[in-house]
């Protein structure tokens, strides 16, 4: 009896050739619904990909490697997790990853790890680390190399990557802007955080933000941007000292991800879930928050798509092929406690 091929497939769910192929190779585009037929009947007729026989037709194989944030931080584990998936499926077929965590907060050892990374047999490299002149060197010195650069979350425009991915940042800020705005009523004052300005999507959501509060809210007094360093004692300091000057206070905008010292800071004080909160990326700490009424919105993307699209990307630049950037572009969501996933 002959193995079950992918026209098979297609003809079992009802759906076409491409629709396969989509679904297969975890591309985005396909309905949960399709998604389900696909995969049900793959199941039923005991479908196999040969990927060693892919891979011998191809004679191709990718070497990427990864560099993350180290740390508990959850959007970095969820990171992590998505790219530990990724591997696991069709997307990463004939291709080997390496991930390498790096501490965002010192420069000096960001630095060192891209120098340690041997260009010798790296196809590409995917990058969530902040932008300086020396990250900036590290990454000419790969592209010469002839590396494939590709940054993800956070941009580093000025570098030389070849491509960013990951969400419009300055609008999500705007989003930011426009919810905060309308759920304070237009008025008070509000408190603005994050990780480290050193990462450019803070400094692009603080743009973006500011520009919708001048424009739309300008009774709200939006107050200088604090870093925490991923500090809980840090965080605590600033969130107490705040409330203690400023009566007027009725919001805070976290436009990091480390939303958890920011959480435990607002319970220490005993205004969680008094003031209007809105914060960055979807995790366990942010989706309890929601559900506890503690967070009103959170501005989040898919941290599967951004992964499986920083592989797509990275693949298409090694094999010189064009980039579908309308498939690649990450939707910035806003998740309420009502629209939970």
């Amino acid at each position: 009896m002959s193995r079950p091929t992918v026209h098979d497939i297609a003809k079992e769910a009802g759906v076409s050739l491409a629709t396969v192929d989509r679904v297969l190779n975890a591309r985005p585009g396909v309905r949960e619904k399709t998604i389900t037929k696909v995969q049900e009947a793959v199941a039923r007729l005991g479908y196999v990909r040969d990927t060693y026989a892919a891979n011998l037709a191809r004679q191709r194989q990718y070497r990427f490697v990864f560099v993350l944030p180290d740390g508990p931080g959850q959007f970095a584990q969820s990171l992590r997790s998505a790219l530990h998936e990724a591997y696991a499926s069709q997307i990463a077929d004939r291709t080997v990853i390496r991930t390498v965590r790096v501490p965002i907060g010192d420069p000096h050892a960001i630095v060192r790890t891209l120098q340690g990374v041997h260009a010798d047999g790296l196809d590409g490299i995917a990058l969530m680390v902040p932008e300086t002149p020396q990250v900036r060197d590290a990454i000419a010195r790969l592209k010469d190399a002839g590396v494939a650069v590709v940054t993800l979350v956070s941009d580093l425009p000025n570098s030389r990557r070849d491509f960013f991915v990951g969400i419009n940042n300055s609008a999500a800020g705007r989003a930011a802007g426009s919810l905060m705005g309308r759920f304070v009523g237009g008025r008070g004052e509000i408190l603005v955080v994050t990780n480290s300005l050193r990462s450019r999507d803070s400094v692009e959501r603080r743009f973006g933000f500011d520009e919708v509060m001048a424009r739309d809210f300008p009774s709200v007094s939006v107050l200088p941007s604090v870093e925490a360093h991923d500090d809980p004692l840090r965080m605590a300091r600033i969130v107490t000292e705040v409330i203690a000057r400023r009566k007027a206070l009725v919001g805070v905008y976290s436009m990091g991800s480390g939303n958890l010292t920011l959480l435990e800071a607002l319970r220490g004080n005993r205004r969680s879930g008094r003031l209007v909160v809105i914060a960055h990326e979807l995790t366990a700490a942010t989706r309890q928050a929601l559900i506890d009424d503690e967070i009103d919105a959170v501005i989040a993307q898919n941290v599967g798509h951004l992964i499986r699209s920083a592989i797509r990307v990275l693949r298409s630049l090694c094999d010189d092929l064009p980039i579908y950037e309308a498939q690649e572009r990450l939707r910035i969501e806003v998740v309420l406690k009502e629209n939970l996933p």
